[in-house]
Order: C-alpha cells, then structure tokens, then sequence
C-alpha cells in the first residue's frame, strides 16, 4: 500500500507543498479545505495531476470538496497549513484567536480518521500553534512537528551564500528559537566549507544578515501582501519526506520539550532527528552564555503569545 499524505489548507503554502511532494513520487496525496473552499480542493488536485506527465512524476493526487475530509483515512501525514495569513501590520500574536480555532477544527476532523499519523504544522503563530496541536490531539509528543527552523536556516543560508557568491551546497546554518523573529542564530555552529561564519564575514555584515534573516518573513509580506509560500512549502515536504524514508535527518524544528535546554511545557526550535518515528531525538547543543540568554528571550515571547491562547 502506498504511504498517503493530507494536505488541510491548500492555499498558496498547502498548494506549493503538494507541488513539492508530488515530484517525489513518495505517497499519494489528499487535499483538503474549509467548506467555503467549495471544489478549489479539487481542481488544484486535478491541476497537480495533469502536470505529472509533464513533469515526469506519477504521484496520484486527489481533492475533496466542501470541505470534506473523506478519503483521508489512514494516512501516515497530516500536514496543517490552513488558517488566517498573516497581513501587513499583523502580529503573529494577532492570529491566535482565529487559528486556535482552525487547528482545534483540523485535529478534531483529521485525526479520528487517521489515529496513527505523523502532524505537521506551519500555521501561525508556529510555536503556540504547535503546542496547541500537541495539546489538543492528545498524541505522544514524538508525532508532533512545527515547521520552524528549516524556513528560518534556509533564509539564512541564501542570504550569507548571496553575500559572498559562493554555491549554496557550500553553507550549513543552524537556527533555535521562536519562528521568525524570536529565532536565535547559533553563528559558532554555521558554516561555509565547514569554516565558522565569523572567519568569512565582518561581526557588522554578519549582524545585518542575521537580522535580514529574522525579518525574512516580514520583507516577504510586505512586498507581495501576504505570506510567502514555496519556501515554507518546501519546507514542509522536506519534513514529510525525512519522516516518509526515515532519513535520520537533523533539523531545527519546533518540538514540545520536556527538560531539554532547560526547557518545560514549551514548543521551542531546537534541532531534531527526524525519522519514521517523527521527531526521534532533540538534540542538546552547549550555548554560551549569549545564546542562553537569546534563547530566554525567545522563550518569553513565545510563552506571552500562548497566553492568549483560550
């Protein structure tokens, strides 16, 4: 039997994932949206398809309609993108009383259907969102995966590779933290040809980058007035893929931890070992005193967010 992956929330981010994922011809996939979605579901399922023979993939791709989650059954994925984008001049903070709603909604259809799936979640806030998931869907921690850190490492790699015209191949950049702006940039442990970024990079232009690099979500907002969506995406296939070939992949993702980094009761980036497990291990990094302190930070506005969670 072929491994099945649903897709909830098919706008511009769920869209670009299945895009993603259907190249791979890894699983078959199931897109799914709210009621008022009416067939959208089903015609960009239907355009997926019809772009395989041209593509050369062989993923088959169905979409429910009116916001059905019928042929959802049994998959080994559920991937939740759906929920209110943010806006120009919108806090993520902002979004939490609509997409508590949305994710709650997501789990409770979702998941009787499926018992034994894997959740990823990109919806914003991603931290509280995560926690929410984690929380509401009762299931063990290791099956519940925020789709932080990657987005924010891979900003941060185009970036620094931008700046200095080397291949992208070349560049590991590792990121903790909140999503977005409450990341925190580990520069000791992110490389170029495996020589710390400080040796390539003056402590200014490298400081610019960083900060670049935590409003990467915002300049994308802004320019085009609405979330940016084939990163992210991409993002969330690659995910789903390390889960799908038990990769043993080490990533930053946002995780609910349990003492790690000193941490409790939180969804926090940290880099994970992803498997077909889910998240199989948290990995544990020694911060210097400056790190730590960025990761507080972090932490306490992730934590004044999840207070307006209901």
């Amino acid at each position: 039997m072929r491994d099945k992956i649903s897709i909830i929330g098919v706008g511009n981010v769920g869209a670009s994932c299945a895009m993603w994922l259907a190249r791979t011809n890894l699983a078959d996939l199931v897109l799914v949206d709210v009621p008022q979605a009416e067939t959208m579901p089903v015609a960009k399922a239907l355009d997926l398809l019809q772009t395989g023979p041209i593509m050369g993939y062989n993923s088959r791709l169905v979409g429910t309609a009116n916001g059905s989650y019928d042929g959802t059954e049994n998959s080994d994925i559920i991937i939740i993108t759906g929920g209110l984008p943010r806006k120009p001049g919108m806090s993520r903070e902002d979004l939490v009383g609509v997409n508590q709603q949305v994710i709650t909604d997501i789990i409770d259809n979702a998941l009787p259907r499926s018992p034994k799936a894997i959740v990823i979640v990109v919806t914003n806030p991603l931290d509280t969102m995560t926690y929410l998931a984690y929380k509401h869907s009762r299931l063990p921690k290791n099956r519940v995966i925020g789709q932080a850190g990657i987005l924010d490492s891979a900003r941060f790699a185009a970036f620094v590779a931008q700046e200095l015209n080397v291949a992208i191949e070349n560049v590991q950049t590792v990121v903790m933290g909140g999503h977005g702006d409450e990341m925190v940039p580990l520069t000791r442990y992110s490389t170029v040809f495996g020589v710390p970024l400080t040796e390539w990079l003056s402590a200014d232009k490298l400081s610019a980058i960083v900060e670049r690099t935590r409003k990467g979500g915002s300049e994308i907002v802004n320019l085009l007035k609405t979330s940016a969506y084939y990163a992210p995406g991409a993002a969330l296939a690659k995910i789903a893929i390390a889960v799908l070939t038990d990769q043993k992949l080490i990533v930053p993702c946002s995780a609910y931890l349990e003492g790690e980094y000193g941490l409790n009761d939180i969804c926090f980036g940290v880099p994970v070992k992803l498997g077909s497990n889910g998240i199989e291990q948290i990995i544990e990094l020694k911060l210097t005193d400056e790190e730590q302190a960025l990761t507080q930070k972090s932490v306490g506005i992730i934590r004044e967010t999840m207070k307006a969670l209901r």
